[in-house]
């Protein structure tokens, strides 16, 4: 009986080593994704700008 309490004290130890890990792991991920998801709104209002100037500088073409 002691062995089989051993054993299931040892997977439990492992079950709760693995949910720390993956914690952790998604924690960072979490984190990744807040940059990214920063650097998209960055970008979007870059082309947002850029946008506007083309069209602003084709209103100023003359026309054909």
């Amino acid at each position: 009986m002691s062995v089989s309490l051993d054993q299931l004290e040892h997977k439990v130890e492992q079950i709760l080593a693995v949910c720390s890990s993956l914690r952790g792991e998604n924690q960072d991920l979490r984190a990744h994704v807040a940059g990214l998801e920063a650097e998209k709104a960055a970008l979007t209002t870059k082309i947002e700008v850029a946008r506007q100037r083309l069209e602003a500088l084709m209103t100023r073409l003359p026309e054909e």
